[in-house]
């Protein structure tokens, strides 16, 4: 019984899984409808290449019947001609249609990257939470490449093949309904073969493009962690782990390769055959005076011509089916809903004061039923500073992230200056807050270009001021290059407190009215931090501020400190206030001294 479930299920598996397929396929013949004027014109000259090929054969026939077997060598020399003219006119079409396909392709391909750019660029962070970013860069690059190779190639032969065909077995049954039908008996042979190996390379297919993205996930995984990886000794580990996925891609792709090289074989016997047929019945029509030698001539080479199509559109599969994998990949992104839109009441936000309140807020990562944040209530008035303590996990990046709208409340309400949240602009919100986290990014380019990073249009004057007030400046004049010194990615070349100094200087530069330091100077050295507090007192003179620190004697000066734990607040006050409590706050505070202070005892 539990047999006959599991075949069922995997029966309607295989039916939704054809929707699917049937669904991208349309949708990518879709994506040619704005430049439907081209195929247009690459349709005329495919079947002005269809009719070319099928004129052919007719003219050889005709040159044998009426001219080499009657002794004209005038009329076989005007024959010749007309099909030299023929396949002339067939190679310029050829030509023709190649190019306008090709053509429309890149327009497509390069509609799809953009959309799939500006796509991800909308996307919630809850989403990119969920997807490993090799996983993605497979699906940017590898999956895209694939259709690239499809429309580049493979679409022009598909077209001309099926064309072709349609035009060799329109030219048959003109010449002779009884022997092209005999020829055509081995139809639905070549149907159930196509049918029987579609079937398999359909899978084996979608199989090679999953695991070509586990290969790149890990590969992007291990060369961002190969620091990590050397320090504790990881490398064979890892080696191993990666040759197993890699080795995995292997035997997909094999099996896949596999699976349609056995495709071309049928196909040459089934041409074989019809071959044999045409000699066979041909010849007897032949000796019976029902067709001519050179009608018989012509199906030969008809034949040929009506199985060259079926065995291009046999490689052609091949790509067809990787394409259709890729695009489902790439579709799999597109379907993807991006963040909430604006709500049509939403308002534009002038320059705020930053009066930040929390009421009553709860908050759960999508998919998950665990609440990250239970009843969160606190207030940052314009220009104070509230700290979050707590341990790792306790939800204090989650409380940050609720300010600039990075992800919705589930329970409560987040306002700033009296607005809810979630009935303001984004634009006009984010525009007024800046972050820094502990392990800033910094992008491919000068200096200049990552600090003006949220204003492109600063002016030197303004990109070197930013850098002063947070003491930048002189590391950065330093340097050969200076300002235009260029970055690789993520700023490896400078030292971890070098780019948290490039980070502030992003802040500054951008005049937040919020700000929000989420472990800012956890990585800083003891140096470069008290040139950091310095510059923080004036970057935080007249901002609402909310500090994420792990460094305690960072926060001793904040107007309010929130201890969190497991989602709630569980204490808040001053520093003085909360250490004379002897609570949550004064011990993760004597945690962190009592070392210190045994140390200078000793």
């Amino acid at each position: 019984m539990r047999r006959h479930g599991d075949i069922h299920a995997m029966a309607a598996l295989e039916v939704e899984r054809a929707r699917n397929r049937s669904r991208v396929a349309r949708r990518l013949i879709g994506e040619m409808r704005p430049w439907r004027g081209m195929m247009f014109a690459a349709f005329c000259f495919i079947a002005l290449n269809a009719a070319a090929q099928g004129l052919g054969p007719y003219l050889v026939s005709r040159a044998i019947d009426h001219h080499i077997l009657r002794g004209d060598a005038r009329g076989l020399a005007v024959t010749l001609a007309l099909l030299l003219g023929v396949y002339v006119l067939g190679s310029f079409s050829g030509r023709a249609q190649t190019l306008r396909v090709g053509a429309v392709g890149q327009h497509v391909l390069a509609s799809l990257r953009a959309r799939l750019f500006s796509h991800l660029q909308s996307l919630p962070l809850s989403y990119f939470d969920r997807r490993p970013v090799g996983d993605l860069m497979s699906r940017l690059l590898s999956d895209v490449d694939t259709l690239n190779q499809f429309f580049s190639q493979g679409l022009t032969q598909l077209l001309g093949a099926l064309l072709g065909l349609v035009g060799v077995m329109i030219f048959m049954l003109w010449l002779n309904v009884k022997l092209a039908l005999a020829c055509f008996t081995v139809i639905p042979v070549m149907l159930l073969t196509t049918w029987f190996f579609a079937a398999r390379a359909r899978a084996a297919y979608r199989k090679a493009r999953e695991t070509v993205g586990d290969v790149t996930a890990e590969l992007q995984q291990e060369i961002v962690g190969i620091r990590q990886a050397q320090a504790f000794n990881r490398t064979e580990v890892n080696i191993e782990r990666f040759r197993q996925r890699n080795a995995a891609n292997r035997d997909a792709n094999v099996a896949a390769t596999g699976v349609t090289s056995a495709f071309s074989p049928m196909m040459e016997l089934l041409s074989t055959l019809s071959m044999a047929l045409v000699i066979g019945l041909g010849g007897w029509m032949v000796l019976h005076h029902q067709l001519t030698v050179g009608l018989v001539a012509a199906f030969l080479i008809y034949v040929q011509q009506f199985f060259r199509p079926v065995q291009l559109a046999a490689s052609v599969y091949t790509l067809m089916q990787s394409a259709l994998a890729g695009a489902e990949r790439v579709y799999g992104i597109l379907d993807e809903r991006p963040e909430p839109a604006d709500a049509p009441e939403a308002v534009a936000l002038e320059r705020i004061e930053g009066h930040v309140v929390f009421d009553h807020v709860g908050f759960s990562y999508e998919g998950t039923n665990r609440k990250v944040l239970d009843d969160v209530s606190f207030e940052v008035k314009p220009g104070q500073t509230v700290a979050l303590v707590g341990k790792t996990g306790a939800g204090k990046t989650t409380i940050a992230s609720l300010i600039p709208r990075l992800y919705d409340v589930t329970e409560g309400t987040v306002r700033i200056d009296g607005h809810d949240v979630r009935l303001v602009k984004r634009e006009s919100l984010r525009r007024q807050m800046t972050m820094v986290i502990q392990e800033p990014f910094l992008f491919s380019g000068t200096i200049a270009e990552n600090i003006a990073y949220g204003r492109p249009d600063a002016t030197r004057e303004e990109i070197e001021a930013a850098a002063r007030a947070v003491y930048a400046h002189d590391f950065i004049a330093a340097l050969p290059q200076g300002y235009d010194s260029r970055l690789g990615e993520g700023g490896a070349t400078l030292s971890q407190g070098q780019r948290q100094l490039i980070a502030f200087a992003r802040a500054v530069i951008g005049d937040p009215r919020v700000l929000i330091l989420d472990e800012a100077t956890a990585s800083i050295d003891t140096r470069t931090e008290a040139l950091i507090q310095q510059a923080l007192a004036t970057l935080l003179k007249g901002r609402s501020s909310v500090v994420i620190a792990h460094r305690l004697s960072t926060i001793r000066n904040a107007d309010q400190i929130l201890v969190i734990d497991n989602g709630r607040i569980v204490e808040r006050g001053t520093h003085d206030e909360l250490i004379a409590r002897q609570g949550a706050y004064a011990e993760l505070y004597s945690r962190q001294f009592r070392p210190i202070a045994a140390r200078s005892i000793a």
